[in-house]
């Protein structure tokens, strides 16, 4: 008689069984749910409250967008010596606090006397500098959070961060514009961002640098370097951000095109433009959390994400139905998720230690970097150009990027057994710094 194996325990989630991880994750949940809801209620109020009977809404609100996201691009080199020599916790808590106060600032303001536009440009970009310092330090912070083993469940669990920001902010966001004005969303962020500052101030981070000031060595002896010096040892990696910073000129036009769609084509008031951003993060969430089951190489995947994203942001183009339009951000969302927690948990291996702060700090720069150039060509477009037109000006952009993603693996001789599980189980970094995404996967 044999004996029946005993089904091994399940585990919790890291979130649960790494309370240190998860008050982190929630700050970060905090903080980008507030800057989400600033972004998309502020987008909101200017094509729907302040910019109404005014013909040039499109270029308004794409260049709040573009303010938005200068802080990342232009502040990286100084966020990557911060994180580089400053204590990690202490860099957050900084930070999420000193967003509080702005918005406290900002939400005393408007309740006093209406704000000029300038006055939500302004807090855009103070608000964008301290989420460019927060979240590459929370993803190199990753390590000293969680054994080597749940690199890649933590890294599934960051990145689902902006959809759930995307799920609370992007719902909230319009809401709270058409009930309460600006008033109540710079409350709301307020209260978030110093919500999130306590969380990481009374949070102890386990495996933190015991000399956050000194250039630490990576595995292979050498010390930090910049992301020229990374990205020369890694072509591969080189030419697949080049590619993601061309996508990022077409899928991220999104969020200046859905509030135009809303008001120009369904004629919709904030609760549609607040579905519509739902759908976008409820569909980037699924896709972070089953991205990591799919088979493949990270190019295979991606350049058929890639290929169902164009699809999916041109249907709107075609079907002006709200259902429809749902449906299609919903598919969105889960593309961009999927490719998300691929490439970054690979990055998070194959970049030695000591390089982190830079990689991931330059990476978002670059990543970011055509975001600013998305909603100023997209916003002036939109007051010359049917918000339809636009979604089909997405999607007809994003087919030959599908199509060199592919190519770029195809290139790299990829094995054709090559699975995310493999991903799991790699060496250390350095172990694979001479290999390539596709080899490593």
């Amino acid at each position: 008689m044999t004996a029946t194996p005993t089904p091994a325990p399940r585990r919790l989630p890291i979130v649960l069984r790494n309370r240190a991880f998860g008050t982190v994750w929630a700050a970060q949940v905090l903080t980008q749910a507030a800057g989400r809801m600033f972004q998309v209620g502020v987008v909101w109020w200017i094509v729907g409250h302040a910019a109404a009977g005014v013909s040039d809404r499109g270029l308004a609100s794409g260049v709040f967008l573009a303010v938005s996201t200068l802080p990342a691009v232009a502040l990286a080199p100084l966020v990557a010596r911060i994180i580089a020599r400053c204590p990690h916790r202490t860099v957050m808590a900084l930070a999420a606090a000193v967003a509080g106060l702005v918005a406290a600032f900002t939400a005393g303001w408007t309740y006093l006397a209406p704000p000029p536009t300038v006055v939500a440009y302004g807090a855009a970009l103070l608000l964008a500098g301290c989420q460019a310092l927060f979240d590459p330090c929370l993803t190199t912070s990753v390590p000293e959070l969680v054994d080597d083993a749940d690199i890649e469940a933590a890294t599934g669990f960051e990145l689902a961060t902006q959809s759930l920001a995307g799920l609370a902010g992007g719902l909230l966001g319009p809401l709270v514009v058409d009930a309460w004005d600006l008033t109540g969303i710079v409350s709301g962020c307020a209260g978030a961002y110093l919500a999130a500052a306590a969380l990481v101030f009374l949070t102890r981070f386990p495996r933190a640098a015991t000399a956050p000031d000194e250039a630490v060595p990576s595995d292979d002896g050498s010390t930090s370097r910049t992301l020229r010096q990374i990205l020369a040892e890694h072509p591969f990696i080189r030419r697949v951000l080049l590619c993601f910073a061309a996508v990022n000129v077409f899928s991220t036009a999104v969020y200046v095109v859905m509030p135009l769609y809303a008001r120009g084509v369904l004629h919709a008031q904030g609760s549609t433009v607040a579905a519509l951003e739902t759908a976008l993060g409820l569909g980037a969430l699924l896709g972070s959390f089953t991205g990591a089951k799919l088979p493949g190489s990270p190019t295979t995947i991606g350049g058929a994400c890639l290929a169902l994203m164009a699809v999916a942001l041109g249907t709107p183009g075609l079907l002006a139905d709200r259902p429809a339009a749902v449906c299609a951000l919903i598919v969105a969302g889960w593309c961009v998720g999927v490719i998300g927690v691929r490439f970054v948990a690979l990055f998070q291996r194959l970049v030695p230690a000591a390089d982190k702060p830079g990689f991931f700090a330059m990476m978002q720069a670059l990543l970011g970097a055509t975001f600013p150039l998305s909603s100023l060509v997209f916003g002036a477009l939109g007051d010359h150009l049917s918000p339809q037109t636009l979604c089909l000006v997405q999607a007809v952009g994003l087919v030959p990027l599908a199509a060199a993603l592919w190519w770029l693996g195809r290139r790299t001789a990829t094995p054709p057994d090559a699975t995310v599980e493999d991903a799991t189980t790699a060496p250390a970094p350095a172990a694979v710094a001479n290999a390539s995404l596709g080899e490593a996967s």
